[in-house]
């Protein structure tokens, strides 16, 4: 196969990479902070089933997860399962894995910010609600920025991951061709394609975090 073939093949491979990613992060961030809510609340019962949840999710392997979701259907109701939920099950795979991930980010980060803080708000007049989205939340994510870029780097390279439903993303093309064609040259290909993507989500948080720094 010839080499500009091969890298079209897996430009086409690399844009579903870049979807699993980018809907993991939508979904996975607010659900990531709503999993930190119920970890952190003062009923005991929600909070321990979150903590049994984050648990879990944390302490088995995503591909396990992603195959309890994709044949989860079928085999405990019997439903029959199409091409579209292929993609579907992946990205609820991906969201219920990284916001357990997420949830313990933000609830050190939120944890961590001083009482102080808190009852100052309260003094100026501000509602719970609008203490924790106009003054705790903004300082919670500049805290929490560099383990968030961590997990968002590894994202990247966990959507490699899909491949064990079939999922026609770049690593998965790039196995096929490399023992299609009995060559090396595709895992090269995709380690730059992997590279290079991290590079530029690691530019991109950087220059958030420079934008958020109280001393740019």
């Amino acid at each position: 196969m010839k080499l500009e073939m091969m890298i079209s093949q897996m430009t086409a491979g690399m844009v579903k990479t870049i979807g699993i990613f980018a809907w993991t992060l939508i979904f996975s961030l607010p659900f990531g902070l709503l999993i930190a809510f119920g970890r952190m609340s003062k009923n005991k019962i929600l909070s321990t089933i979150v903590k049994v949840y984050i648990s879990i999710m944390r302490g088995t392997p995503l591909m396990l997860q992603l195959m309890v979701v994709f044949y989860g259907p079928y085999y405990l109701l019997g439903l029959n399962i199409g091409g579209s939920w292929r993609f579907i099950a992946i990205i609820i795979g991906f969201t219920l894995n990284y916001g357990a991930y997420f949830a313990e980010i933000f609830r050190s980060g939120i944890e961590s910010m001083p009482v102080g803080q808190y009852e100052a708000s309260k003094l100026l007049g501000y509602s719970s609600r609008q203490t924790f989205f106009l003054v705790i939340l903004p300082q919670v994510i500049k805290r929490i920025l560099p383990a968030v870029t961590n997990e968002i780097i590894t994202l990247v390279k966990d959507t490699s991951l899909a491949f064990a439903l079939a999922y026609m993303e770049m690593f998965t093309i790039a196995k096929q061709i490399a023992a299609a064609n009995t060559t090396f040259l595709p895992f090269i290909i995709a380690a730059a394609f992997y590279y290079i993507f991290n590079l530029l989500v690691a530019m991109v948080m950087e220059m958030i975090e420079k934008k958020l720094s109280y001393y740019h």
